[in-house]
């Protein structure tokens, strides 16, 4: 099967987030309460239209992959999160950026990343 031309494929953007929470949580954690968060705030439709993914986790601090004409609503649903696995908890999303390499230079200073 053929890749899709640059041109053709759906443009993304990468929000890097800091969790602040009252216990540690892992990554499947946040996918689950995440796509919850969204799909109770946006509905289903606009939640799958947001795409939304949890490309890494670790160490309080990750990036989510979102369509580039969804940011704000993908912000918004960020915001709605309050609790995961009924710990209050929030994300802070840190910055957005058009390439992962770019917003790990940017928000992420620390070389785990690399």
């Amino acid at each position: 099967m053929k890749r899709l031309l640059p041109s053709l494929r759906a443009k993304k953007r990468y929000l890097t987030f800091e969790l602040i929470s009252e216990e540690p949580a892992s990554r499947s954690d946040i996918v689950k309460e995440v796509i919850s968060s969204a799909s109770s705030l946006l509905g289903d439709v606009t939640t799958s239209d947001c795409d939304i993914k949890v490309l890494g986790f670790e160490n309080g601090k990750g990036i989510i992959q979102c369509s580039h004409t969804k940011v704000k609503e993908t912000r918004a649903s960020l915001a709605a999160l309050t609790r995961i696995n009924g710990k209050r908890a929030t994300i802070h999303v840190l910055g957005a950026s058009g390439t992962v390499k770019r917003a790990t230079e940017k928000f992420l200073q620390d070389k785990s990343w690399s």
